[in-house]
Formats: C-alpha cells, structure tokens, sequence
C-alpha cells in the first residue's frame, strides 16, 4: 500500500532528525559506532552560502520526518558533473509504503534539473530488499566494482613509513 508523503528540502532544525535516521541506517549496517558527525556538524555543511550536500525528507501529514535523501555533486572523467547519493532511508516502521520510492524520484528529478548525466551510489551486496528496489526502478547494479576508502588511522598514517 503506498501512501503519500511530503517530499520538501531539508531545513536546518531537520538536522537532528536527519541524525536519528542516520543512525538507524549505521544501525541497520551492523555499523552503529561509524557515525562521528553532529547535528551541527550537519547545519554547518549542509546550509550556507557553499553547503556540501542537499537533503530531501519525506514527511507525514503530522510533519514527522520518516525518509531522507543526501546528494551531493562529483565529478566524473567520463561524464562530468554526476550526482551522488550518499543515503537513501526510510524509517523501519514506513518501508514498504512508498517513501523510499518518492524520495529516489526527486533525487531524479534534482539531478535532471541540475543537468547531471549519472546519478550513482552503493549497496551492500547482502541488502537484496534495496537491490532489488533499485533494479525495479531501472537502475544498473554494478557487482563487478568495489568501494575503496582510506578513513580514520589509515587516513592519518598515509605518509607514515614511505
């Protein structure tokens, strides 16, 4: 059953809302500990006169945020400007309603107006419910890449013992 949510660009007092789901999703990635940013953090990178990402939430007709979207622009060799989309959740208790579906639809519909060629972001291999989500939408499921990372230690010992 599908219902309609309130799909609108996140405002700064969404922030710490944003945080909560964000943490549900590092929850639901067996990754609670992973997540060091702070609702400021969030305001501060995300408004101003240079914000790094764009939100979208899905709110309920009582203005309770249940989904968000965060993007931000990349740029690819082969493309240009592309659109990343860093997260896509939706709270446990709204799958399955449409949220989700509303939400990917406006990433679309941003990165179209933004005239970007790719919109682009990752999976984990064993969340086959947002795979499957993805490929019903017309997306491409590339099984064959690997996400690579330097954070944290690594990131901090780079140059050490070169």
């Amino acid at each position: 059953m599908e219902t309609a949510f309130r799909i609108r660009l996140a405002e700064e007092p969404d922030m710490s809302a944003v945080l909560e789901m964000i943490q549900e999703l590092a929850d639901f990635e067996n990754e609670p500990e992973q997540v060091e940013i702070s609702a400021e953090d969030l305001k501060r990178d995300g408004f101003g006169s240079k914000p790094a990402f764009r939100c979208f939430v899905a709110e309920k007709e009582d203005e309770e945020l249940v989904g968000m979207a965060l993007v931000y622009p990349r740029y690819s060799t082969w493309k240009g400007i592309v659109l990343h989309l860093e997260d896509l959740l939706v709270k446990q208790a709204y799958r399955g309603q449409g949220a989700g579906a509303q939400l990917l639809d406006e990433v679309v519909r941003y990165g179209q107006e933004q005239g970007v060629l790719r919109v682009s972001w990752e999976v984990l291999d064993w969340n086959e419910k947002a795979i499957e989500f993805y490929r019903s939408r017309g997306a491409r499921v590339m099984e064959d890449w690997h996400v690579v990372q330097l954070d944290g230690t690594a990131l901090q010992d780079y140059f050490k013992n070169r």
